[in-house]
């Protein structure tokens, strides 16, 4: 028989009022709260990463080939590149990778009787995969492609769309903005849809279009295209292949990932991992003091208890492990009751979405949750293991306890 367990459970289940049961709850409390901030935290954290990432990737896929032109800022338009059935065929070749397909952009001018607006035209090809962008997509619908010519479809952001007062199925005038120094070559096209992402360098800036209306104003044949955007099925796995995809690209072509074209972007959400893991480390030592404030009340407690044990022959290990135990109950009450709270505060938030967040700022409008196991799993055990090892400090105390004092302390 486990003499030291049964003992524990004794003292933890005792059901008398006494000053070392609030004490006992109130570490449990601490502990509870610890667990469900740290859960929360890291769910939170994660959600938001995900969400702004899987934002930016659908938006510009996960890795981009062009022509190499180290000097190319975001609104400068590409050199031309011809076609190649290599790339094209990379996702079948290349594990990893669930798509390619060609764009092109244009500097333009969108005007009306009332504005102006600047913006890259973003064209695409008939094949591109919209379900990537469904999401962003408020109102309207995708262009239409006719077999010959040109779309006359235009997706505007409902940023340019409330600038120029303009919605869905009305006309405007778009004027692509000549690189010879020749007046502007006008166009007119329609709003077939209006989007929005909630990142503003992109809704104040992109305009989708036909990739054919870009290599007919650039006097481009239908071989030649501004560049390629790979979609991966997996974004963790971007640096992998994109140094695969670099070694059998033509000469002069470059390719490089989203996150190295968009740093400050990715930047600033890994600094979201700096000040997660500041949070965790300060709830982990609020656990551990309050648990170490509970075992010490608890052997000050049952000092006589200890006495009596030692005068019947119980060994200092043997008493230590009691109070271990009983640190091991309310750690392990706390974590439960911890993770419980966590998870319904996670599932009120997914269903209700009362955590609200100014889009304009964060580029999301309601804070999301994603739960990943390992992380939550990481949390318990290193919680409990802390707080085990850290307990064993204040049951030095036992070791010094005399049996004839302990009997008569009151």
């Amino acid at each position: 028989m486990n003499i030291a367990g049964f003992i524990a459970r004794r003292v933890a289940f005792n059901a008398q009022k006494s000053f070392s049961r609030f004490i006992i709850r109130l570490a449990v409390a601490a502990t509870m709260i610890s667990v469900t901030a740290m859960i929360v935290a890291l769910a939170f954290t994660n959600g938001f990463q995900h969400t702004i990432s899987q934002k930016i990737f659908n938006f510009w896929g996960h890795i981009r080939v062009q022509h190499y032109e180290p000097s190319k800022v975001m609104i400068a338009e590409e050199f031309p590149i011809e076609k190649n059935d290599t790339v094209q065929k990379l996702a079948k070749t290349v594990p990893g990778i669930a798509s390619v397909q060609a764009f092109a952009t244009r500097n333009a001018i969108l005007k009306t009787t009332e504005s102006i607006e600047g913006i890259l035209f973003k064209g695409v090809e008939a094949t591109y995969d919209t379900e990537r962008l469904a999401s962003f997509l408020k109102q309207g619908r995708w262009m239409n492609f006719s077999d010959s010519g040109y779309s006359n479809d235009i997706i505007l952001s409902a940023y340019t769309a409330n600038q120029l007062n303009l919605k869905v199925n009305d006309p405007v005038l778009i004027y692509f903005i000549q690189n010879d120094g020749s007046p502007p070559r006008a166009r007119k096209l329609k709003i077939a849809g209006i989007y929005k992402t909630g990142i503003e360098e992109y809704d104040k800036l992109i305009a989708i279009g036909d990739i054919r209306l870009v290599q007919r104003l650039n006097n481009w044949p239908s071989s030649q295209i501004g560049g390629y955007e790979i979609f991966l099925k997996d974004y963790r796995k971007m640096d992998t292949i994109n140094e695969s995809i670099y070694n059998q690209l033509p000469i002069l072509w470059n390719s490089r990932t989203i996150r190295d074209i968009y740093p400050n972007i990715f930047d600033w959400l890994g600094l979201q991992d700096k000040t997660i893991a500041i949070v965790i480390t300060i709830m982990i030592i609020v656990a551990v003091l309050n648990l170490i404030t509970c075992l010490i009340i608890l052997v000050l407690e049952r000092t006589r208890m200890v006495g009596v044990l030692k005068a019947l022959g119980a060994y200092n290990g043997t008493i230590q492990k009691i109070f271990l135990y009983h640190g091991a109950y309310i750690t392990g009450v706390g974590i439960i009751l911890g993770n419980a709270v966590a998870f319904l505060l996670i599932l009120l938030q997914k269903k209700y979405s009362f955590i609200k967040l100014p889009e304009e700022m964060y580029y999301i409008d309601k804070a999301e949750v994603q739960v990943i196991p390992w992380q939550v799993f990481a949390v318990n055990a290193g919680t409990f293991l802390i707080c085990m090892l850290v307990l064993l400090i204040p049951t030095v105390i036992i070791r010094k306890i005399q049996p004839v004092r302990a009997i008569q302390f009151k």
